[in-house]
């Protein structure tokens, strides 16, 4: 994922591309401008599904490359634009960690996004980034928390390549337990554990 592709997934009208463009080079000349126009920007380009992207809105595409616009370093704005956003501004923010060159710098959001029960943060949390930033733990227990909570599996990127015998064993248990206490046991626990089956 590219600024490039979030340029090309995203259909704006004129005005929207516009404001898009504009509201980037505010901020790159004037980081502060940020806090004004990024919670602006599903007023200005629309909050619809992009076609191309799965599980992206427009809203989350603008926001990401109105970050991208900030110039470096840039980890203490984008944690500040976590900090101060509603839930649909910090699912942006965890979506564009892939483009931003932070390094581990996001690894506190996603942590903290890891920490609710919102399923759409907890979705974004354990995409590409946490996939190449989070500790093999760490990540153990975001795969649970998506089972946990509802989160499709699907939206956990990497998962085919950092499944292991540990996270089956987690599974497995969480799994004994929902048995145990008479709760269905969600289908995605057996999909994780065929897959860390294939690794092991």
């Amino acid at each position: 994922m590219t600024p490039d592709d979030l340029r090309a997934a995203l259909d704006l009208t004129p005005e929207a591309a516009a404001w898009l463009e504009d509201a980037r080079r505010k901020i790159a000349d004037d980081p502060a401008k940020l806090a004004v126009l990024f919670p602006a920007a599903g007023r200005k380009v629309g909050r619809g599904a992009l076609e191309n992207l799965t599980g992206w809105t427009a809203d989350d595409a603008a926001r990401a490359l109105l970050l991208d616009a900030l110039p470096r370093p840039r980890a203490a704005a984008v944690s500040r634009a976590y900090a101060d956003g509603d839930n649909a501004e910090k699912r942006a923010v965890l979506r564009a960690l892939p483009i931003l060159g932070l390094g581990d710098e996001g690894l506190p959001l996603v942590r903290d996004a890891l920490r609710t029960n919102d399923t759409r943060l907890v979705a974004a949390a354990m995409g590409p980034y946490a996939a190449a930033h989070l500790d093999d733990e760490s990540w153990r227990h975001g795969v649970l928390k998506c089972v946990f909570v509802g989160v499709p599996v699907a939206a956990v990127a990497g998962l085919a390549d950092r499944a292991d015998a540990e996270l089956a064993r987690m599974l497995t248990d969480f799994a004994k337990e929902r048995e145990a206490a008479g709760r269905v046991v969600p289908d995605d626990v057996h999909l994780v554990l065929q897959l860390a089956d294939q690794e092991s």
